[in-house]
């Protein structure tokens, strides 16, 4: 591009990075988009072509349709707009722009330029993705018009997109021709046959260009090759290309047929939609018969040549007179001896001759003299040549250095300089952060022109030496990149925003790999920034002192408050509750338990008692069976106590019991079993002792304490 960039789009919204792609048409570059925080390609158009108001009009206009394509196959454009720049001379010049999705791959021409033809499944995942987004395009009215494996990227996901749709429409104004100068000529490869006679397209073009895409998947090699862009496009449209399957030895011929059905010279035969091109290949490789079976290559060719000819024939046909000459031929009548006419129209004759003999002279002397000048300059051109051959002899021994890339192998790279000459030198790179093994740089650079047998010295990769991460907690975002940047590290382009109790708004609180780590140089580290939110701690249960500890950075209040669960001095709950997300310092209210309310337990029986003091340590006074009754506590009813610390005292006296009645026939074994579950274990017996001896008195009667003694009289059966 003759004008140089800025460091920024759009008032500095698009912050340009390095150039990844460049054509005929454009430049790419990588840029940081700074109000979304994330990495999209910036497609920037050549200033020459920005003059042009028509072009300007169908840019934009375009760039407006393909933005509403949504498709998970087709690259999609997010903006587009215009920046004035200024050249070396001071001139203005509106520079338009697009801002698309940025895929990290690579392009299908890599791959194949790399790897040679795809395995069978690959080329069919590849294939099926590009028919999505041609099935999508053409179902929403626009034709791509320059499908090729340079405009197919492959993410590292494996998922494929297609890219620059719209751009060809935009560049044209109903058809894709030859002698138009927008690139149409740079993909000849994959033009289809109404392209390169410059008719009217239609998404049945999109289909024939994807064919030859597959075509060349499958062999590693376009259908048609030439010398130039005009001798490939007449192959496109006289001849039928080679099978895949005379090139790939073992391929199925049923890809050969599948091939020529997309790639049909006559668009009606070809798949009518990308649907049905789809559908053939799924067809195929699920073990189905393809429609494309019944398909014949050379019927369709000559079927079209013909329809060809008979349209031209039509055509000359209907031409109308085209110069004075036939249009006198065709006005002259029959002529015989009883024409009135004749004797002027032989005097009319014999002069037309002369006059056309005048002329026939005169045209072979301008003819001798055209001849004489054209040998005359080619004398001179060969004279020159000869002197500029004399004086250049040295440059005949040059050659165009190879460009090595990143895609190759250090076998590849060395084959490549080899073969065009130079000599192979090989070494490594301990400073670089790729991975081992990766090209890194290259002496002399690729392009230029160096003399034969000379050296070309390749560096690759030794691999990423380790390095420590760098702190740069409470640093902003700018700084903490510059900071990992410079110690050797890739840094996401976008940040993960999180919660941070101590961290202020929009400062760095950790990354990821975390600081400290020993990671390879080139790793990419994630940063964190603070939202200026945090989450309230969960301190139920804790202490009064440790809970502080836990809410230091916040404001904090002390509420005391009765708990007949939550020990003395310990945290009840928080207001806001625990996890709640709020603004830093924010003032949090902390409930603390001041212990226990002592319940009232007089009169209640020592089981009673118990049961409504709960856990409490409890000491007894007097009687300790659960019967006893507690006559004072200490501390008294509504004190307040630690419950896992202090202790409960009561002061107990027997419970009463009523005596068991008795009769004639009751025995002493079973009346002291009646004695012993009313309690009343202290009795005497006075007569025979044994179980089966009659009850004949008890004293004393009704209810009594339980430990008062009682009196059996007894007699013998």
């Amino acid at each position: 591009m003759s004008i140089a960039l800025p460091a920024s789009l759009a008032d500095g919204r698009y912050r340009l990075g390095q150039l990844i792609g460049r054509g005929g048409m454009a430049e790419v570059h990588t840029a940081l988009d700074t109000r979304l925080g994330r990495t999209v390609a910036v497609k920037i158009m050549r200033s020459d072509l920005t003059n042009d108001e028509i072009f300007l009009t169908r840019f934009k206009r375009e760039a407006h349709s393909v933005a509403q394509l949504n498709n998970p196959n087709i690259v999609s454009i997010y903006d587009s707009g215009e920046e004035v720049l200024k050249d070396e001379a001071g001139n203005q010049e509106r520079v338009p722009y697009l801002v698309m999705e940025y895929v990290k791959g690579q392009t299908l021409r890599a791959i194949i330029k790399a790897n040679g033809a795809l395995s069978q499944r690959d080329a069919e995942q590849v294939m099926l993705g590009v028919l999505n987004a041609l099935e999508y395009s053409h179902h929403m009215g626009i034709i791509h018009r320059d499908i090729k494996p340079g405009n197919i990227m492959i993410s590292e996901q494996g998922i494929v997109k297609v890219m620059d749709f719209g751009i060809a429409r935009a560049l044209d104004d109903s058809a894709a021709t030859m002698t138009q100068s927008q690139g149409v000529v740079g993909t000849a490869q994959y033009l289809s046959p109404e392209q390169a006679r410059g008719e009217n397209v239609d998404m049945r073009s999109d289909l024939y260009s994807a064919g030859c895409v597959l075509y060349e998947m499958l062999t590693g090699r376009p259908p048609f090759n030439g010398d130039s862009a005009v001798a490939i496009a007449y192959q496109h449209v006289s001849e039928v290309a080679t099978p895949p399957s005379a090139i790939v030895p073992g391929l199925p011929k049923m890809w050969d047929s599948i091939c020529a059905k997309a790639m049909a010279k006559d668009r009606q035969n070809r798949y009518a939609t990308a649907g049905l091109f789809k559908n053939d290949i799924m067809a195929f490789m699920n073990g189905g018969t393809p429609v494309a079976a019944a398909f014949n290559p050379l019927t369709d060719l000559a079927n079209m040549k013909a329809r060809k000819a008979a349209e031209e024939e039509a055509a000359t046909a209907a031409l109308p007179p085209a110069g004075d000459e036939t249009a006198a031929t065709q006005a002259m009548t029959p002529l015989g001896a009883g024409n009135p006419t004749l004797a002027g129209a032989a005097v009319q004759t014999a002069a037309q001759a002369k006059t056309r003999k005048a002329a026939a002279d005169a045209k072979k002397r301008k003819k001798k003299i055209i001849i004489s000048s054209i040998a005359a300059f080619l004398a001179l051109v060969l004279v020159g040549l000869g002197a500029w051959g004399f004086l250049n002899r040295d440059k005949r021994d040059e050659a165009t250095v190879p460009t090595i890339n990143t895609q190759m192998s250090k076998l590849l790279a060395r084959e490549k300089i080899t073969t065009a000459g130079f000599k192979y030198e090989q070494k490594d790179d301990p400073d670089s952060s790729e991975p081992a093994g990766t090209f890194t740089k290259q002496s002399p650079k690729g392009g230029s022109k160096a003399k034969k047998g000379s050296t070309v010295t390749v560096w690759f990769s030794s691999g990423p030496q380790s390095s420590k991460i760098p702190d740069v907690k409470g640093l902003d975002q700018e700084a903490a990149r510059s900071k990992l940047e410079k110690a050797g590290f890739k840094v996401s382009p976008s940040a993960s925003i999180e919660d941070s109790a101590d961290v202020p708004k929009n400062k760095v609180t950790r990354t990821d790999p975390a600081s400290g780590q020993s990671v390879p140089k080139g790793s990419s580290i994630l940063i964190y920034i603070s939202s200026g939110m945090t989450k309230v701690p969960d301190v139920t249960g804790k202490k009064l002192d440790e809970a502080k500890n836990y809410l230091q950075h916040f404001n904090i209040t002390v509420q005391k408050q009765h708990s007949d669960t939550v020990p003395k001095d310990s945290v009840i709950s928080t207001d806001p509750g625990a996890n709640a997300s709020v603004p830093q310092g924010s003032m949090i209210t902390v409930n603390v338990s001041d212990g226990m309310a002592v319940k009232d337990v007089n009169g209640k029986t020592l089981r009673e008692a118990k049961q409504i003091l709960g856990g409490i340590k409890l000491a007894v006074n007097g009687p300790s069976d659960d019967s006893a009754v507690v006559t004072s506590q200490t501390p008294g009813a509504g004190s307040t106590i630690d419950k896992d610390n202090d202790t409960v005292t009561v002061t107990t006296e027997p419970g009463k019991a009523d005596v068991p009645s008795y009769d004639t026939s009751t025995t002493l074994g079973a009346y002291k079993a009646q004695l012993r579950a009313a309690g009343l274990n202290n009795y005497q017996v006075r007569g025979p002792s044994d179980d089966s001896a009659k009850v004949t008195g008890v004293t004393p009667g009704g209810s009594v304490d339980k430990n008062t003694q009682i009196t059996i009289t007894t007699s013998s059966n």
